[in-house]
Parts: C-alpha cells; structure tokens; sequence
C-alpha cells in the first residue's frame, strides 16, 4: 500500500470543496436556459475541467513534492478513464427513457452532486478499512479483479434500467407521472406532489452511479489510502463528466473495445493492492502511471483503428445533436454499450 502521509490542515479541506462547489455553480448558472449542449461547446468545457485538474496536480507538486504529484496523477488518470465507462451507461439510460436532450445536462448535475456525496463517504470508509485491516486490502483486490474479467466478458449483456431495484421501489413509494414535465422533477397533479419521469431518469443514473463509485473508488485506494488524494482525483475527474458525455455521446461507437483496457486497469488494480499486504510491497508509483498511460492509449487507439470508416452518429434525430431518439424506448431492450456489471 502506498503509505503516502501528510498533513492537511482543515482550511485547505474547505477551500478545495469551497472551490469545487464554486465550479458546480458556474457550471450550473452556464447551463440555466437548458439548451442543446453542441459537440464545440462540450469540448470547450470538457478542455477546462481537464485543464483544471491537470492544474491541481502541479499545486500538490509545489505543496507537497513529486511523489503526491505523480500519485494524485495516477488516481486522476484511471478516475478519468473508469469515467468514459459511465459515459456509456449514461447513454443507455437517456436512451431507454428517450430523455430530450435539452434536459440530459440538468439530470447529470444533479447526478454528479450525489456521485461527489456518495465517493466521498467510500473514501473515507474503504481507506480507515485498509488502514485498521489489512486483510481488506485482499477483498477489495479480489473485487477488482472479479469486476474486470467481469467487465471484458460481459460486453453484450443486456441492462433495463426500468428494472433497477431502486428505481422500482422509487416508484412504488413515489406517485409518478410517466411523462416528462419540462426540465421538472417534480409537478403537482390535484394538489398532490407526483414524481416527473425525469426524476425516475435521475434515480436511474445515481443507482448507476453507486456501481461506478465502489468500483472507482477501490481501484484509487489500490494506490494510496492518502483520502485527500483520492478524494481530489476523484472529483476532478467527477467535475468533468457532463462535459465529457455530451463531448464523446456522438463517438460511443468508435469505442468499441475500450472495455477490455479498462478491464486491465481495474484487475491490475486489484492486482497492485493485493500485493501491497505481501512481501513485494507497493508497486512504484511511475510503473503504475505508466500502465495505466500505456493501457488507455492502445485500448482507445485499438478501437478508433478497428472501427475507422464507420459512423460514430448514434442515429437519427429529431433536433439535429445526434442524441438517438426512440419513441418506443420505454418498452425496448437495449445492450449494455460496455461491460461494467449492474
């Protein structure tokens, strides 16, 4: 187990969640009218919340040395690549619910305040259960590697967000119209507050997202237990997902086998923590980076070569984003675009 310790003082806790609740704001108070968010202005966005976090690591290399720089690089990088598979997912949901795409951006801002809540309190508990058992360090291992031959075997399962044990006991607890209502999660039908079918949308998606917080956050703590490293790299990564799914939503299918690369990232995760409890110890922090460097590149420049000449459109549209719609979506039975279990 990395063992990289330092003193952080409580102000620089608060300036840090201070500042990412500023960055949630303007992104917030950008997005207002619910318009159409086109591929220039997503990857304008997407630019600056990378920039950013990239940003953040030269502070913690002038604060605290290289090797808190290089670690929370590390975390940052595999946080960002584990976050293309929520891409995916999100997709999926939005197209089973045949969610219009002026209202996609407002269910992933509140979808990502409950991803920050929800890594936040793993963080704390996965790295007090690593620091106090050692034994964990082998359970979260062995979930790690079983969720990456999980996810490179699983590719074509089917998923049915309708289904989601949350979203039906949301819906057995909650009165709800199955319509959409505006960009509201909620309307008033007799005097009676009613769940809008966006609500049941974002309750898709934070169910999802508990899947991809375990997930991520042990594959962090495989690098160190340091939790205001993992925490920072996982919202920095976090911040930047909205962005990041309106940038790739048109290309998802040029991906085709990005799945099996992040299979690799999260067994040899599993891998790296479980020796870190054996006589080898923990693994170099460059090695790591460069897996995981190594890793990304060949599986993204894999799929973008096997799938060159072919239309990264997910379909026709009614409102000219390339955002798929289906008016049948509600009844259909769409593939899982990647192998992450749900």
């Amino acid at each position: 187990m990395n063992e990289l310790s330092f003193a952080v003082p409580l102000w620089v806790w608060a300036a840090v969640t201070v500042g990412i609740g500023v960055m949630l704001a303007v992104d917030l108070i950008a997005h207002r009218d619910n318009h159409v968010i086109g591929f220039r202005e997503a990857a304008l966005w997407s630019g600056l919340w990378i920039a950013i976090g990239l940003g953040f690591g030269l502070i913690l290399l002038a604060w605290q040395g290289g090797e808190a720089s290089s670690t929370y690089y590390a975390g940052y990088l595999i946080e960002k690549a584990l976050s293309i598979d929520n891409v995916f997912v999100f997709a999926l949901v939005f197209s089973f619910f045949a969610v219009p795409d002026a209202y996609q951006h407002k269910v992933l801002f509140w979808g990502v305040l409950g991803a920050l809540a929800a890594r936040l309190v793993f963080i704390f508990i996965g790295a007090e259960l690593l620091q106090v058992f050692f034994w964990t360090a082998y359970l979260f291992g062995a979930f790690l590697i079983w969720t990456g031959w999980k996810m490179a075997v699983s590719k074509d399962e089917e998923v049915h967000p309708d289904r989601n044990p949350v979203v039906r006991l949301v819906k057995k607890l909650i009165p709800t119209d199955p319509k959409f209502h505006g960009d509201k999660f909620f309307i008033r039908v007799s005097g009676k507050r009613v769940a809008t079918l966006l609500f049941v949308v974002l309750v898709a998606v934070e169910a999802t997202d508990l899947i991809f917080a375990v997930d991520s956050v042990a594959a962090v703590l495989a690098i160190t237990t340091n939790t205001f490293i993992v925490w920072t790299a996982n919202a920095f990564a976090v911040l930047g997902l909205r962005s990041l799914y309106f940038c790739l939503a048109g290309l998802l299918r040029r991906f085709a086998y990005l799945h099996y690369g992040l299979a690799v990232l999260l067994a040899f995760a599993g891998v790296k923590l479980i020796l870190s409890e054996t006589p080898v110890g923990k693994l170099p922090i460059p090695l790591t980076l460069g897996v995981i460097v190594v890793t990304i590149t060949v599986s993204i420049a894999w799929s973008l070569i096997a799938t060159r000449g072919e239309d990264g459109d997910r379909g026709e549209t009614d409102d000219g984003t390339g955002t798929e719609r289906d008016d049948t979506a509600l009844g259909s039975q769409p593939q899982h675009p990647q192998g992450r279990p749900s």
